[in-house]
């Protein structure tokens, strides 16, 4: 535990912002998971996002270690960014915490905008 008057550490390798305005995404389930489950995939809103991964809100039946592919509405871009693959870490209600495992090149480079025109207006 910090001493008194000390700030937490921070456990986080890489910084979480906060969204101003939550924004749409889709999912899919894959690998053989997606074949035996009787929901597929299902449409959500991010409310928080890193460079690896995101918390979003959904009412689908998501389950920590289920693997996905998302499709990210990031606000004031014309197409959506894909996550090829995404694993579920953690879930609470209907919040679900997400790690970004395999990022193209360019899907990297457009989050990295993102993510720094979110953090300069903070």
């Amino acid at each position: 535990m910090p001493p008194s008057g000390s700030a937490a550490p921070q456990l986080r390798k890489h910084a979480r912002l906060r969204v101003s305005t939550p924004f749409p995404c889709s999912f899919a389930r894959v690998g053989l998971n997606k074949w035996l489950a009787i929901e597929r995939g299902g449409v959500g809103v991010v409310y928080d996002v890193s460079s690896r991964g995101a918390r979003m809100m959904t009412e689908a039946v998501v389950i920590p270690g289920d693997q996905i592919a998302i499709s990210l509405r990031l606000p004031r871009q014309a197409s959506a960014m894909f996550v090829e693959l995404a694993t579920v870490r953690w879930g609470k209600d209907q919040a679900y915490g997400m790690e970004f495992e395999d990022l193209s090149p360019v899907a990297r480079m457009r989050l990295r905008k993102f993510l720094n025109r979110l953090s300069s207006a903070c």
